[in-house]
């Protein structure tokens, strides 16, 4: 009996796990149906071979795998309706975000089978026609955006219905008629917006605000009309035609006071304007760091709510501009050509995010510009991942580098707890940096130009190989500032005097960036008596002295047998800061010049004297992620 009975158990099990099984491969191929039938400009890893959960894209499974029950698209270019008996088939579905894509025609009325859908997220699309009339069999909803779409007809009553209902969002539609009562004690956020609805706003809505149903041609009950002054005519007598002339008197002096009053009202009023411009400026970057700004208040800022993030093929990113503004974020550093903040997503995606400041081209300019730096592609460069335009905002979107920049290595953190950047790991860096640059050199028939090299713009892969980001900026922004701060160590004297980047520019900024690896000092920095000092200037008079050794970093003296190497580069630096620019060398040429003074990927290090080029292995290979 015990045996009968451990088998039965088996038998249910086993029909539990088919079960679950087969609804899995239901619903991953309702996905495909879904995504084989509607054009999408992003590329997904969505195939018939590989496994649904913890692997396609934007898809979330159940705690047990059996079942989907999230799928997020936003931003991934979608084009066109909505396959019909394609995502309603996904009966488990709870979260399902299709925003900022171009999905048009009617909303499917299959999807009702949704029954269990919570979270309905189809913002920023075009699609269009009435609204479900039925959305009582989405009893489950708790959040519903359906803004800045072109719907049209009347508001459903039956949205009363949803009892979990938080959160409704029907802005920026072409919905008419009158609003309902939503008489729903759980709804905390509404916007009704810039539609053509008319009648009277319900009783169970006034306790929200009134710009949640600005943009349309309602009233409120319970709040009186504004009323006017009385215009009722004086009925004192006529006054004599003595009094009449003194009374002309006193009221063109009023005139008077009362012009020079309104001239300083209006200058006031003018500072008031200015400054509270300037503070809401300083506001929105705040909130933009922080993600405190809503979405819909930020794409309204930027007055052009048509202008989207744009993802560059191949990227897997799943997130929108939307958020991206609500990302947690910190400043990681104010450069040359904007902030840089590291956002962290809802999803934990962590990538940085580029706000950049006066833009000197238009948006046909910037775009073209963005094309280019997002087609070069090598181990060795920042992969722009996706940019952003419009009239306020320029954004640019990178992956984040955990273990931070050649900078805030070598010059951040001091003391006991601090670990040094070993010789290795200096070679790499300079040999990965080279390579990028070189990289970034070849584009557009060999003329391409970085703008910007430093050792805060190189940063460290999991193999510690430098890799370079910020290219391509020079020629789209506004004309250098002079030279100050630590950035304009950097600069050749060229760019000093033109303020023009230009390829040779490149190598003398990269020849500061090998005298920082080499001495462990800012290109710009002081000494105890605050004497300001430069980097290159200190060099040459060192060098010129014959007193090379103090050039060099002394946590680097700890590793021996390295003098010979070190000395090597440091003769390739200097022949890159030469004062003219035609005497400094290409960059493929210092390739082969830092190349040649050690095979750095070499397990054990071979002496000087037996150094071979066929040791280093491909450029491509170098400074890969695993």
């Amino acid at each position: 009996m015990e045996v009968l009975y451990a088998f039965c158990w088996i038998c249910i099990l086993g029909l539990v796990l088919f079960q679950g099984s087969a609804d899995l491969v239901e619903d991953k191929q309702a996905l495909l149906d879904f995504v084989n039938n509607l054009r999408h400009s992003r590329s997904l890893n969505w195939n018939e071979t590989s496994p649904v959960c913890n692997n396609w894209i934007g898809v979330t499974c159940n705690k047990d795998g059996s079942r989907i029950v999230a799928v997020r698209l936003p931003g991934i270019g979608l084009h066109g309706p909505i396959p019909a008996n394609t995502i309603s088939r996904l009966s488990a579905l709870q979260i399902l975000s299709l925003r900022s894509n171009g999905i048009n025609g009617h909303l499917p009325s299959d999807f009702f089978n949704l029954r269990n859908l919570s979270f309905l997220y189809l913002q920023y699309n075009n699609f269009s026609g009435p609204l479900p009339v039925n959305f009582s069999a989405w009893n489950n909803l708790t959040i519903v955006n359906l803004s800045n779409n072109r719907f049209s007809g009347s508001i459903p009553s039956s949205l009363s219905n949803l009892t979990h209902l938080e959160a409704l969002n029907l802005a920026n539609n072409s919905l008419s008629g009158e609003i309902p009562d939503l008489n729903l004690p759980s709804l905390q956020q509404i916007n009704l917006s810039n539609n053509s609805l008319t009648g009277v706003v319900p009783k169970s809505l006034l306790r929200f605000p009134i710009s949640v149903f600005e943009g349309n041609n309602v009233s409120f009950e319970n709040i009186p009309p504004p009323t006017s002054p009385s215009t009722a005519p004086s009925s004192e007598p006529n006054p004599t035609s003595k009094k009449s002339g003194r009374l002309g008197e006193a009221a063109l002096l009023g005139i008077i006071i009362a012009s020079c009053v309104l001239v300083i009202i209006t200058f006031v009023f003018f500072v008031i304007v200015c400054c509270s411009r300037r503070k809401s400026e300083d506001a929105y970057s705040r909130k933009l760091q922080t993600g405190e700004m809503s979405p819909e208040k930020a794409v309204s800022r930027s007055q052009d709510a048509n202008n989207r993030l744009f993802f560059f093929e191949g990227c897997n990113y799943t997130f929108d501009l939307e958020d991206l503004l609500r990302a947690s974020a910190e400043v990681l550093g104010k450069g040359t050509y904007g902030i840089s903040y590291k956002a962290v997503l809802e999803d934990a995606t962590t990538v940085v995010v580029k706000r950049l400041k006066e833009v000197s081209v238009g948006k046909r300019d910037f775009e073209q510009q963005m094309e280019v730096v997002g087609s070069i592609q090598h181990p060795n460069v920042a992969e722009l991942k996706a940019y952003y335009y419009s009239k306020d905002e320029r954004l640019m979107v990178y992956d984040y580098y955990n273990q931070g920049s050649v900078s805030s290595i070598l010059h951040g953190k001091k003391g006991e707890n601090r670990t040094p950047l070993n010789w290795d790991d200096r070679m790499k860096i300079a040999i990965g940096a080279a390579r990028g640059i070189a990289r970034i050199h070849s584009e557009n028939a060999d003329k391409f130009v970085h703008g910007n090299i430093k050792s805060s713009n190189i940063f460290l892969n999991s193999q510690q190989y430098g890799c370079v980001s910020d290219l391509g900026l020079s020629s789209i922004m506004s004309a250098l500032a002079p030279p100050i701060s630590r950035a304009a160590g950097y600069r050749a004297p060229e760019v000093t005097d033109t303020r023009k980047a230009m390829q040779p520019s490149d190598v003398y900024s990269f020849g500061v960036v090998l005298l920082e690896l080499l001495t462990g000092k800012s290109p710009i920095h002081t000494t105890g008596g605050d004497e300001i000092v430069h980097l290159v200037r200190w060099v040459h008079s060192v060098v010129r002295e014959e007193w090379t050794a103090e050039v060099f970093d002394i946590e680097l003296m700890r590793y021996p047998n390295i003098e010979e190497e070190m000395v090597e580069m440091l003769q390739i630096a200097m022949t890159c800061v030469v004062r003219m620019p035609d005497q400094r060398p290409k960059m493929p040429d210092l390739v082969k010049m830092i190349e040649n003074v050690r095979p750095i990927d070499s397990e054990n290090r071979p002496s000087s004297g037996n150094r071979s080029e066929s040791s280093t292995p491909p450029a491509t290979m170098i400074g890969r992620e695993p």
